[in-house]
């Protein structure tokens, strides 16, 4: 890399490889899943093309993010390195750090209901659970991801068409500060279809 903070520490050495701007959010699309460049750009809104381009090079240059075949063809995608992926952790340490940032609602800023695959595992994490508990929906306009509580925690992925315990109806606000905890299941704009026991069971509340 060739900007460098000079400090034989390690915050300085890892903001040297994703401390530039872009690089955390090209990271957090691909915990997402492997995408192809215009998928990229697509769940990047703000990003200009050349400046995706570079970033994405230098966290190839770095170890963080492959080339590979995606499926048929000969078509390009991009992939975290297994030592990329190790950033899910410090992401997360972000994003559960943001919740006062995020109280005051998005102002006009853009939102992607994809970005919750990244958001509920992190804002979910470490609360307490009795036991495992069903599937239920989380739907944000016509995005629906499936969450699953179990006694260590929670699995987020899209929804792959099975059938849910119960769906959550939101805005990204109140979902996001549902899992959060600022919020509870009594808040004017949830709407909660099915199994209300299994909602509190995800969310803890």
């Amino acid at each position: 890399m060739s900007r460098s903070y000079g400090q034989y520490c390690g915050l300085a050495r890892a903001l040297d490889v994703v401390g530039d701007r872009w690089n955390l959010l090209v990271v957090r699309q691909l915990l997402v899943g492997p995408a192809r460049y215009r998928e990229l750009q697509d769940g990047l809104p703000g990003v200009a093309t050349n400046l995706l381009a570079d970033r994405l090079r230098d966290l190839e240059s770095a170890g963080v993010v492959e080339r590979r075949l995606a499926g048929e063809g000969n078509a390009i995608e991009y992939a975290l390195t297994p030592w990329g992926a190790g950033l899910r952790e410090p992401i997360e340490g972000l994003i559960r750090w943001s919740t006062p940032l995020m109280v005051r609602g998005p102002e006009g800023d853009r939102f992607r209901g994809e970005w919750l695959l990244v958001a509920l595992p992190a804002l979910l994490s470490g609360r307490p659970r009795r036991s495992s508990a069903g599937t239920i929906g989380i739907a944000v306009g016509d995005v629906v991801v499936q969450v699953r509580a179990t006694r260590s925690g929670v699995e987020v992925s899209p929804h792959d068409g099975r059938d849910l315990d119960a769906v959550v109806r939101a805005e990204a606000p109140l979902v996001l500060g549902l899992a959060a905890g600022v919020l509870g299941l009594d808040t004017d704009g949830l709407d909660v279809e099915g199994d209300e026991a299994a909602v509190r069971a995800v969310f803890g509340a």
